[in-house]
């Protein structure tokens, strides 16, 4: 499938996407699946394949390509307009016009209606490719105009190349145990890769265990870790975003929303993302404790993990990751004070988890 080479596995995604090349597109598409396992990548080279341009879709610089993403921590009605606007005008090159809407599970309920209305009558030059992390978000009536095409997990084996090309001076137990605790995503071995990662990876791991080893534990301490990460990564796409903007026409107003939303979007994407890790590192407790450590996701944390099962923890581990799980979706799903949010459930991990250990 020479148009997706460089998407890694994903065969049913693949073979979906070849056949609208070749039978004709339909005039939607939603491309679903876990973030980082090659949506985003796919979703470009199809544009590419449809224009007959890959190179200019690539650096989005076709003519009849548009591109709307979240500026922050959703899409808004206003850029839904903006992309209806420009659904009505007529190829400039191409056969059609394609649309490509990234993080469509950001969009807001205003958008996600407006949206629907283009989609149930299109005009009939338009493909309009939607990629998402999650169903849930999306309203019912816009996936049933949609052609599904889902994308799974990639396999360790998979990360582990992606991981050992990029990475060529990291040893084969580093990228072994890089490509472990990716769990099956390349956004986060790339997260791991970067230094700054590691270190928030440490702090975390640190936090999870102090919950139950340290006897002057302090929640808000520990709730102080991952949002200090968060705060960390909001700096860093704050900063990205400011030299993008510098380099646009744009009001005032404009460019500080634009720099304000990516700030706040990278703060919650990697809020939501330790307490994914967090979770994790409660199931490894489990795992480890059934004698099933090759399944552990912190495999280059084993002998921590040995000596944290020798406590005798008891069933706390799963209702502590049971725990972080709840809060992981009341973050997503409601607008909850992070910090407040996260010291409570750290107090409530160290009473399960302290429950019935030997500390």
């Amino acid at each position: 499938m020479e148009h997706f080479a460089s998407v890694p596995e994903q065969p049913e995604a693949k073979r979906l996407l070849e056949a609208a090349l070749t039978e004709g597109p339909a005039h939607a598409y939603l491309l679903h699946g876990p973030p980082g396992v090659g949506k985003r990548t796919a979703a470009i080279a199809f544009a590419g394949a449809l224009l007959g341009d890959e190179r200019r879709v690539e650096g989005r610089t076709h003519p009849d390509l548009y591109v709307l993403e979240p500026l922050g921590e959703m899409i808004r009605i206003d850029d839904v307009r903006a992309l209806r606007h420009d659904l009505h005008m007529r190829p400039f090159e191409a056969e059609r016009r394609v649309y490509l809407v990234l993080d469509a599970h950001r969009m807001n309920e205003d958008a996600a209606d407006a949206l629907l209305k283009d989609l149930e009558e299109p005009p009939s030059y338009a493909v309009i490719v939607l990629v998402a992390s999650e169903l849930g978000p999306l309203p019912p009536t816009i996936l049933s105009r949609c052609q599904l095409v889902p994308f799974r997990r990639l396999s360790e084996r998979a990360v582990r190349e992606w991981i050992a090309h990029l990475a060529s001076d990291r040893s084969e137990d580093e990228v072994r145990a890089l490509a472990r605790a990716s769990a099956g995503r390349l956004d986060r071995a790339r997260r791991l890769l970067d230094p700054a990662a590691s270190g928030r990876r440490e702090a975390l791991i640190n936090a999870a265990r102090a919950v139950y080893v340290e006897h002057d534990f302090e929640p808000a301490d520990a709730a102080a870790a991952l949002l200090g990460a968060a705060d960390e990564r909001g700096e860093e796409a704050k900063e990205r975003e400011e030299s993008v903007v510098e380099g646009l026409d744009l009001p005032a107003r404009e460019a500080e929303q634009r720099v304000r939303r990516a700030q706040r979007g990278a703060e919650r994407e990697e809020l939501l993302a330790g307490l994914e890790a967090l979770e994790a590192w409660y199931r490894d407790l489990v795992v480890a404790a059934a004698g099933a450590e090759s399944a552990a996701i912190h495999a280059d944390r084993l002998d921590e993990l040995r000596d944290d099962v020798a406590l005798d923890l008891g069933d706390g581990p799963v209702r502590a990751a049971e725990a972080v799980r709840e809060v992981w979706r009341a973050l997503e799903e409601f607008n909850l004070n992070p910090s407040l949010a996260l010291e409570a459930l750290f107090v409530r991990l160290q009473r399960e988890t302290r429950a019935a250990a030997r500390v």
